[in-house]
């Protein structure tokens, strides 16, 4: 399967299951985009009346290009065939260590915002705390469940979970404290909206998290609409210098200035260039998923609008990099040359088999988005996965568990997509969200053609 597509000037040519990709003329990508469905005889009458006016085009160049393609095609870069499909059913029978869990440390926040998937974090039931006992408990069962892999990974989440600040520390000091008699590496992160962020939660985060993710919807007027305190007041004025403080005293560690856009903002780019005037360079944009007839909601009149955007953001970051200034933005970053792996790119995230979340009393989940839906229960830290019938669904839970995915020239980026916003779109976790995909496979291809220019900048 090949996907061909024309943007910023290039024309793409994408080998999907090779994972080439190829930067080619007008006339490569015409010959390319018909080479499967019509003879060479054709093609080539056709070639031959399409750049009549062009005197660089004739037979002999023509005939040159055929060359390249069987060429690309020899060295398996170019209509290169599926040896994946198999290999993704026999994943249903693979041994899973789980590897990391995402800690509900507080069903509480201090903030009432309203596209708030979690319910204000109360995750459709009540308001809690962990406990230390739960939080050590679930290190344990983390240690015990990984078998020999040494990095480990733990996520501190809400809620807020600056709301139970000494509870973290208790954990996070527990688990280094034997993480070298079990040969273990923990990497922990730690996602905030950044009310409760002081000098002690900065230094404290700078020492342990290995990762920091910092919630901000852009300009003050687009996140004061949605993001509000208890009271109703807009939470702007009191997180970003928080944030940039934060960030100032980071030290080149890793961190993410996190938003969401709506309806309310499908001009987002311009939210993102916000956060880049206010000194932060580590940036993601995230789609509202949401009911469909909330005021707020992402609508198909609005798709071709946040296409441009994506478009206008890529070049953009082209010009920051060309600039010496550059951004990062979480969905660009694709490594054309040394992965993801295969088995990577089939699994997926892991949700349900590698990673799990876990709740303040200990129950198991699939992940943070599917805690509250009692369906989904695994088990919990204390007699450890139980449903097993859950897990085998998910370990299958694949692009080629999904007939929709079959000829979609993303579906190795992305594995399917994420199986909770499937469910909660579709009702099943091997259902497809297609507005999802739509904005997925747009992302994708301006990555991508990011690449092929950075590429280029090398040259010169």
């Amino acid at each position: 399967m090949i996907h061909c597509y024309k943007l910023n000037g290039y024309n793409i040519v994408l080998d999907v299951y090779s994972g080439s990709v190829h930067s080619v003329d007008d006339l490569a990508y015409d010959i390319i985009s018909e080479y499967e469905t019509k003879d060479k005889k054709q093609i080539k009458a056709e070639m031959l009346k399409k750049y009549a006016n062009d005197s660089t085009v004739n037979e002999k160049e023509i005939d040159e290009v055929f060359d390249d393609i069987q060429e690309l095609i020899i060295q398996k870069k170019l209509f290169t065939k599926d040896t994946f499909e198999d290999k993704a059913f026999d994943f249903k029978k693979r041994n899973t260590v789980i590897k990391a869990l995402c800690l509900h440390v507080a069903h509480t926040c201090n903030l009432n915002c309203e596209y708030c998937f979690a319910s204000q974090g109360k995750y459709h039931g009540e308001r809690a705390l962990m406990s230390f006992e739960v939080g050590k408990r679930a290190i344990d069962f983390l240690i015990e469940n990984s078998a020999g892999r040494r990095n480990l990974e733990v996520d501190f989440f809400g809620g807020e979970p600056l709301m139970n600040f000494e509870v973290v520390k208790q954990i996070v000091k527990y688990a280094r404290s034997i993480e070298g008699k079990f040969n273990k590496n923990f990497r922990f992160t730690l996602t905030t909206n950044g009310v409760a962020l002081n000098d002690e939660v900065i230094d404290f985060a700078n020492k342990e998290m290995h990762n920091v993710v910092l919630s901000l919807d852009g300009r003050k007027e687009v996140h004061d609409n949605l993001r509000k305190t208890i009271t109703g007041k807009g939470s702007y004025d009191i997180i970003v210098p928080k944030f940039q403080e934060f960030v100032k005293r980071r030290g080149g560690k890793n961190y993410y200035i996190r938003g969401t856009f709506t309806h309310n903002n499908v001009d987002f780019t311009n939210d993102i260039f916000h956060m880049a005037d206010l000194g932060f360079r580590e940036l993601s944009m995230e789609p509202v998923v949401c009911d469909p007839n909330e005021k707020y909601a992402l609508t198909q009149e609005d798709l071709p609008k946040l296409f441009e955007q994506y478009e206008i953001l890529a070049n953009d970051m082209l010009r920051r990099e060309e600039q010496g200034d550059p951004i990062t933005f979480y969905h660009y970053m694709i490594d054309l040359q040394h992965g993801p792996c295969i088995y990577k790119r089939i699994s997926g995230c892991g949700s349900g088999t590698e990673y799990m979340a876990v709740t303040p009393w200990g129950d198991l989940y699939p992940c943070h988005q599917f805690v509250g839906e009692e369906k989904f229960c695994l088990g919990n830290i204390y007699d450890g996965v139980t449903n097993q019938k859950l897990v085998e669904d998910f370990k299958c839970c694949n692009a080629y568990a999904r007939p929709e995915c079959k000829n979609c020239f993303a579906k190795l980026y992305c594995s399917g997509g994420c199986a909770a916003n499937a469910y909660h779109a579709t009702g099943d976790i091997k259902g497809v969200y297609n507005y999802g995909c739509e904005l997925f496979k747009k992302r994708i291809e301006c990555a991508i053609m990011m690449q092929v220019a950075m590429q280029d900048m090398s040259k010169e």
